[in-house]
């Protein structure tokens, strides 16, 4: 760490701060698959940094591309004012999606995508008449960003615990993880449709479907620990919701731009939802941006209900479709479209899924799950330590020069999508190694 520099004033997000600046990790330079480290390390980014870098890092056309754009125009207004970016990356996004999810909404980050997203569907059903319709149901487990909205939605206790009131009428399913029907499920498991039911039979028994605005969930919970949908469950919540005049809102911002195989998650699964949060991969990380797509319907039904040059929806960013990320947006698209790289992903899926699955001999491994590039290995927790076999299996890794992600006591593995077989190989053999070493503490 270099001599002059404090880490004191800095509050580190979802970081234990005082262990952290006890003993530092520091990134100062990143390429393709590899990051730099502030001692000259290279360590290979089996994350993709925080599920985002899909096309890798520090890409000659996304660089180059913002910065002629900071060179040309540093910001626009983007209320009673565009700029022509913002307008191709819409239209772009929307080629990009099934059936009529055709308009886009921009904001900064999935947070703020998914605070938009509940605020669309109020919005939608409140000009329709049914302002009562004011209930989201959200699912144990579930990761929907940071916000009030999103962390009333989601289930994740950590993240609700110190705050207080939530939104006030949140209800949510289940979670579909079972360790003793699925344990070490390849792509999506067999048991656990039926649980999508608990909608219908529980929730909307509950509360009555006239009252539901929207369900949301994650397609593939990503932050809770690689949690794959079961065979038939997303269908079945589609269907639920279109039996009830229910929104369904995939957040996407983890399975959006490639993750499984697809653009979307929305395609791998075959379940076309109402609204998608999307964020991530949509700039490859390079500048913050967010996006609400929406169905042409939901559109129409809120820009129709104004009367005309009114503002139809008083909802909005600042940085709403920066300059700068519009930039990093279309030359991201471009990356993804021309090295081919959601089919990449489709195509070394299985090998990535037998080299991830043949950890399962490894000291502690109780459950391997993955589907396209990414994967969940989960680990038995020490007693009365949850979480300090999985973070010490983190730190082992950190040292051997690969990089991983844990929730709990969950490895979570999501690499760029350009890493090559050798590199599957490299990552999962130095994760084998700290497995091994870890086992034996």
């Amino acid at each position: 760490m270099p001599n002059d520099l404090s880490l004191q004033a800095h509050w580190m997000p979802f970081t234990a701060n005082r262990a952290f600046k006890a003993a530092p990790r520091l990134f100062v330079g990143a390429k393709d698959m590899h990051y730099v480290t502030d001692d000259g390390r290279k360590v290979l980014d089996g994350t993709s940094g925080l599920w985002c870098t899909n096309a890798g890092h520090c890409r000659a056309k996304i660089v180059e591309a913002v910065k002629k754009q900071a060179e040309t125009m540093d910001y626009a207004p983007g209320f009673q004012m565009g700029h022509p970016g913002s307008f191709r990356v819409a239209t772009r996004i929307a080629n990009m999606l099934p059936g009529d999810l055709d308009h886009v909404f921009f904001c900064n980050s999935g947070s703020e995508a998914v605070d938009t997203a509940l605020k669309i569907a109020l919005a939608y059903h409140r000009v329709r008449g049914e302002g009562h319709r004011n209930v989201f149901v959200g699912r144990e487990r579930g990761y929907h960003g940071v916000g009030f909205g999103g962390i009333s939605v989601g289930g994740m206790p950590a993240n609700r615990k110190m705050y207080g009131s939530m939104l006030p009428r949140v209800d949510h399913l289940p979670h579909t993880h079972n360790l003793k029907e699925n344990a070490f499920s390849r792509g999506e498991p067999n048991w656990g449709a039926h649980l999508a039911d608990e909608l219908e039979t529980r929730i909307i028994a509950l509360h009555d479907a006239s009252n539901i605005a929207a369900v949301i969930v994650e397609p593939m919970a990503g932050s809770a620990g690689v949690l794959i949908p079961p065979k038939g469950y997303l269908k079945r919540l589609r269907e639920i919701c279109d039996k009830h005049k229910l929104l369904l809102i995939f957040d996407e911002v983890i399975t959006g731009f490639g993750r499984t195989g697809y653009a979307f998650g929305t395609e791998t699964f075959d379940v076309i939802p109402d609204i998608i949060t999307m964020a991530k991969g949509i700039t490859n990380a390079m500048v913050p941006m967010g996006a609400v797509a929406v169905r042409k319907g939901i559109y129409d039904a809120v820009v129709n209900s104004a009367p005309p040059d009114t503002v139809e929806l008083f909802h909005g960013y600042t940085y709403s479709g920066h300059p700068l990320a519009t930039a990093a947006a279309e030359a991201t698209l471009d990356v993804y479209e021309e090295e081919n790289l959601f089919a990449r992903a489709r195509e070394l899926a299985p090998y990535f899924e037998q080299a991830v699955h043949a950890l399962r001999e490894m000291p502690n491994v109780i459950d391997i799950r993955n589907i396209g590039l990414v994967a969940g290995i989960e680990l038995e927790p020490k007693a009365g330590k949850p979480s300090e076999r999985a973070f010490k299996t983190f730190l082992k890794c950190y040292e051997k020069g690969v990089l991983i992600r844990t929730t709990g006591d969950i490895i979570a593995l999501s690499p760029p999508l350009i890493i090559s077989k050798q590199q599957i190989d490299e990552l999962v053999g130095v994760l084998g190694d700290a497995l091994r070493e870890s086992g034996r503490d």
